[in-house]
Parts: C-alpha cells; sequence; structure tokens
C-alpha cells in the first residue's frame, strides 16, 4: 500500500460517495486510475464495505455503554451468542481483569439493563461492570496512515 492508496483510503472515508474523477483529481489520479485503484484495494481487503455513518441518537440509540464482561470460563467460543443480542454493536475478547468488552447501544437504561440481562443469560458469563458514556468528544474511523512507516509515504 502506497501514499496513494492511502489518500484514496482517506478521501473515501470522508465521502465515499465521490465520482471517481473527484477522487483521482484529490489525489493526481485519472479517473480510470482511482477506479482500478479502488478495486484493487476492495479485492486485498483494506476496503471491507461501503456504508452510511448513522447518528445513533436520532434512530433510538442514545445511551452507549462500555461493558466489561467476567467469566467463569473461556468466552473465545462465544461471539454468537453476544452477535445475537442486535444491541450490541462491537465484541471482543480482551487480556486483563474482563474477558470479554462490549460496546452497546439502546434507547434508554431500561434497555440497557435489559441488554445486561440477556448477557448474563450466556453460558460462562459471571458477571458485568457497565460504564455509561455521559458525552463523546469525537470518534474516529482508522486511519489509512496507521501502517505508514514514520516520516515516509506509504
Amino acid at each position: 500500500m502506497d501514499h496513494i492508496d492511502r489518500a484514496l483510503l482517506a478521501q473515501l472515508q470522508q465521502d465515499a460517495t465521490q465520482s471517481y474523477a473527484a477522487l483521482g483529481q484529490a489525489v493526481g489520479l485519472s479517473a480510470g486510475a482511482a477506479h482500478e485503484r479502488v478495486r484493487k484495494l476492495r479485492e486485498r481487503g483494506a476496503i471491507r464495505r461501503t456504508t452510511v455513518e448513522v447518528d445513533p441518537a436520532a434512530v433510538g440509540g442514545a445511551v452507549l455503554a462500555y461493558v466489561m464482561v467476567d467469566s467463569v470460563s473461556w468466552m473465545g467460543d462465544s461471539a454468537a451468542d453476544f452477535a445475537a443480542v442486535p444491541e450490541i454493536l462491537e465484541a471482543h475478547v480482551i487480556a486483563g481483569s474482563a474477558s470479554v468488552l462490549v460496546k452497546v447501544r439502546t434507547a434508554t437504561t431500561e434497555q440497557l439493563q435489559d441488554v445486561l440481562r440477556r448477557i448474563y443469560a450466556i453460558d460462562g458469563v459471571g458477571g458485568t461492570q457497565a460504564t455509561v458514556v455521559l458525552e463523546t468528544f469525537f470518534e474516529r474511523p482508522v486511519s489509512p496512515e496507521l501502517g505508514a512507516p514514520p516520516g515516509l509515504p506509504g
């Protein structure tokens, strides 16, 4: 992945609806060359999918919580159980005092309590510790520059 690929990714993260002509102009390529680069980025898996960013509060997801899940057994095989809870947006097996970290969005704290009850029902779960977010300063996507060597173009 070179600096042009990284620039294309950054442009697409800002606005994935841009034409290939606009993308090419932004990174110094023709529309055809930009299209070919984006196609190759998709083939290599650098672009997983194209999606829309939705405001969670506008669709009933105003309450954001991170939940540390304690376990009484190995939780690495329980991905499907966590995925079955639609309010869980992310689930990660972690190292440390807890076994799993989940990101949850609900409309109310009462709904969050219901989600916690459903998490408790998952085999191996021994407890939870929820942290409710009061305000989000910012969220950012993964930077295309993440893997670039410092001081060198990709």
